[in-house]
């Protein structure tokens, strides 16, 4: 009898043992957990630099919960919806299987009756004035000039303002990135525009579509979404991603921004990231990258606002005339120091 139950102790130890080698060669097989970046408490995850983002849209004349599956190579699948603030558009970064509004996603971001997120974290508005054109960063071998459309409403103080374009400069290089006009918004339609040296930049209408320069390879521009929405990376330099969205019927209702029907006010909401500013870089967004910055704007304010349009105001959109402006363009043949020649 003390045979057998040592034989059994024997058979059930072997039987664990195959147990146990079984499931963790399962676990091993198994897809990888997403696992979301740590975060303080209360404030949302940042994901790591050059995590892909991709954009999700949904129809808001459909109503249903927006939930869409996310997956990623070796990962185990998920489901996403967009945050509130924006529930019918955002960037989802699947490898982690956060979702985040474009304006919230990281500082360096404007966005709506321009309100922008700098590089210290802390929003401002500048509303500089429609149809004129400000420098937003301004730096020894980079120049970023806004153009601003507006809409005044008889009823209020000021004329609303939105960005619609922007001139980038590099080298001897001009950039344009901007939305269309459209007196009616079609989601279908894409309302983005972009030329690099004045000829037409086009991307194939479809999600994850590129176009590189033949004549700059380190200039890029990927489709996040199947229109109106794109990044577009000059490698080592800068990535500007750009939404190009509409002022609707309800926020114009919500805000009084006195829309009408001639104009349905079609603008850009715009996040940055720099790799190569120096430290004496400035502009309206520029300036609070410089490591000695300092914060005199009330930021427990309800709405932070920068004045001293003047000293950002350029001639024209990619004019690198504001009265900050620290660019020098180079010449054919001169040696760019961010990473590039031109």
């Amino acid at each position: 009898m003390a045979m057998a139950r040592r034989g059994g102790s024997m058979a059930l130890l072997v039987a664990v043992t195959a147990a146990l080698a079984l499931s963790m060669a399962s676990a091993a097989s198994a897809p990888a957990p997403l696992v979301a970046p740590k975060s303080p408490p209360g404030t949302r995850p940042k994901v790591p630099a050059k995590t892909p983002l991709t954009t999700i849209t949904f129809d808001p004349r459909h109503k249903r919960d927006y939930q869409v599956t996310c997956t990623n190579t070796g990962r185990r699948p998920c489901v996403v919806s967009c945050p509130s603030n924006c529930p019918n558009k955002c960037l989802v970064a699947c490898s982690y299987c956060l979702t985040f509004c474009m304006c919230d996603l990281f500082p360096g971001t404007s966005c709506g009756d321009p309100r922008f997120t700098g590089a210290d974290g802390n929003t401002f508005y500048f509303h500089g004035k429609k149809e004129q054109d400000f420098c937003i960063v301004t730096d020894a071998d980079l120049h970023i000039n806004a153009h601003f459309i507006g809409n005044h409403n008889p009823a209020m103080k000021r004329d609303f303002t939105w960005i619609q374009a922007l001139g980038v400069s590099f080298g001897d290089h001009r950039l344009y990135i901007g939305a269309r006009k459209a007196a009616e918004w079609d989601d279908d339609e894409d309302h983005i525009q972009i030329t690099f040296d004045g000829e037409p930049v086009n991307v194939d209408a479809a999600k994850g579509a590129q176009w590189a320069s033949k004549a700059l390879p380190a200039l890029s521009v990927s489709r996040t979404d199947t229109v109106n929405a794109v990044a577009v990376e000059l490698d080592g330099v800068f990535t500007i991603s750009a939404n190009a969205v509409p002022i609707t019927d309800e926020d114009s209702r919500i805000h009084h921004y006195g829309k009408t029907g001639k104009d349905s006010l079609v603008h850009l909401d715009l996040g940055y990231k720099f790799h190569a500013l120096t430290d004496d870089v400035d502009g309206v967004l520029g300036q609070t990258y410089r490591p000695t910055f300092a914060n005199r704007l009330n930021i427990t304010a309800k709405m932070p606002i920068m004045g001293g349009a003047d000293k950002y105001r350029s001639s024209g959109l990619f004019s690198p005339d504001c009265a900050v402006s620290r660019f020098h363009r180079r010449t054919a043949g001169d040696h760019v120091a961010v990473g590039f020649a031109s």
